[in-house]
């Protein structure tokens, strides 16, 4: 009997220790099972050949596509969100086993500054969002790169969301900048990813060099060129040769132009499209040489004069002086909008781009004519000389009568210091009269005074102090300052 339970044990214990090892797990626990069942919306998991894992609905779904890929046979890791469920099976999730793997991955993108692949789900007005295995993934409209950054006019929001979703499913190249674990959640921005790119790129990068770049923005003041991970600015005058008055009738956003490079000036690329081209106004100067007759249509009327299109992009100014033989205050009288009329150029500026014509300069003058100009001149002569005169007059009419008032009040002066001695020398003893150190001339009133003094006194004091107003009026000396108190003999 003892030999047949000493067997027994031995067989037993050969099993214990044959058996696979007992899988403890805890939720929040990663761990590695076998594919032993794939269903449309289901997989079951051997867990150390003891235990089986079910994975079931969102829960299979990560960023990765793992479940797509598995096959039977396949090792899988997946995180433990139930010890055991009803069935007695291990709930698993490959979801959350994503993220934290995905958490892992950024912490080492980020500790190794690394860049890592975007793929936009989602916009709204402050940028692009994704969802990476429940991580909130955010890329402002702000950080990013200048080829994408949704330039509008006026900020129009209604537009920046349109230029924005139109990125959606778009895969953008990016940097994690800010990231909050225990929220969820992380910033990324394409601007920072580029940024060592942008910086190689702008050191290579010279004044007179002709890029091909996609114009990415058209606003009121030009053009925005991004080529090579750069953007830089066609201002408006940099267009066109011509007047330019609005950028959107020369590009917009998506096509291809070529530009060259007129300025670097940190970050900031200065463009032109119009230098790729010869200057018009090189060979103006030959075919416009001053003196010869031209046909030119009337465009535009102006306070002073008229302006004739000789070509496209090239206009001609007719002074009012030179619309005709007499005097025009006004170009419409003589001209229409739409005439086409016969000038003579008479002057050229190749350096403020202006070509003067004439239009009388090609009119024959007759006797009549010729008559009516000289007498406007001889009345305009007249009218100078009139006016020259009598600013003339005026001027010494000023001086003269400026010279009488300084006299008059010199005058004025004199007789007043004369009648203050002689009240004084006359002044009858016991009169009240209040006294004042200020000359006829500077005191009309004793309001002007600062300071008084008493005539018993050795001390003055402010006007307006307690000390100043118990002296009685009879016993009053008034000064204008305190230079005068002392010098009166009396101290504060």
């Amino acid at each position: 009997m003892s030999t047949t339970n000493a067997k027994k044990n031995s067989v037993m214990e050969k099993l214990l220790k044959e058996a696979p090892p007992i899988v403890r797990v805890r939720p929040g626990q990663l761990i590695e099972g076998t594919v032993v069942f794939r269903g449309k919306n289901k997989l079951l998991l051997d867990i150390g050949g003891t235990v089986t894992g079910i994975i079931s609905g969102r829960e299979l779904r990560d960023s990765f596509n793992t479940f797509r890929e598995l096959n039977i046979g396949d090792t899988v890791s997946a995180m433990v969100l139930e010890e055991e469920n009803n069935e007695g099976m291990y709930v698993l999730s490959l979801r959350m086993a994503s993220q934290q793997k995905a958490w892992e991955r950024f912490h080492e993108i980020i500790e190794n500054s690394k860049t890592m692949s975007f793929i936009a789900q989602e916009a709204n007005k402050g940028g692009l969002l994704a969802n990476i295995d429940g991580i909130r993934t955010f890329l402002p409209v702000s950080q990013l790169a200048p080829m994408h950054y949704p330039r509008v006019n006026n900020a129009d929001t209604s537009e920046i969301m349109q230029r924005l979703a139109k990125y959606i499913g778009h895969t953008f190249t990016v940097k994690i900048i800010t990231m909050d674990e225990e929220a969820g959640k992380i910033v990324v921005s394409e601007r920072e990813a580029l940024a060592e790119e942008r910086s190689k790129a702008l050191e290579s990068l010279k004044v007179g060099e002709i890029k091909e770049g996609i114009v990415t923005g058209v606003v009121k003041f030009g053009l925005f060129v991004a080529f090579e991970g750069l953007e830089g600015l066609v201002h408006i005058s940099e267009i066109a040769w011509g007047h330019v008055k609005n950028p959107s009738e020369y590009a917009e956003v998506g096509d291809k132009v070529q530009v060259k490079i007129i300025g670097i000036d940190s970050d900031k690329l200065s463009l032109s499209i119009k230098q790729l081209t010869r200057d018009p106004w090189e060979e103006i100067a030959e075919r416009y040489p001053v003196g010869k007759r031209v046909q030119g249509t009337v465009v535009r009327f102006a306070d002073y004069g008229a302006f004739l299109k000789l070509e496209k992009d090239i206009n001609g100014l007719v002074h009012l002086t030179e619309l005709a033989h007499h005097k025009v205050t006004d170009p419409s009288e003589v001209l229409t909008i739409g005439q086409k009329v016969d000038a003579q150029v008479i002057n050229i500026d190749i350096d403020e781009r202006r070509i003067g014509l004439s239009i009388k300069a090609i009119k024959p003058i007759d006797k009549e004519t010729l008559e009516r100009i000289k007498r406007e001149q001889a009345e305009e002569e007249a009218k100078r000389k009139t006016e020259k005169e009598a600013g003339k007059e005026g001027k010494e009419k000023k001086i003269e009568k400026e010279k009488v008032k300084e006299e008059e009040v010199e005058e004025k002066k004199s007789t007043k210091k004369k009648a203050t001695k002689q009240g004084k020398e006359k002044a009858p003893e016991g009169k009240s009269e209040p006294q004042t150190l200020f000359s006829e001339e500077e005191v009309p009133s004793v309001k002007d005074a600062e300071f008084v003094a008493s005539k018993s006194g050795k001390k003055y004091y402010p006007l307006n102090s307690a000390q100043g107003k118990k002296i009685k009026e009879e016993n009053r000396l008034y000064f204008k300052d305190e230079k005068t108190a002392k010098a009166a003999g009396f101290s504060a």
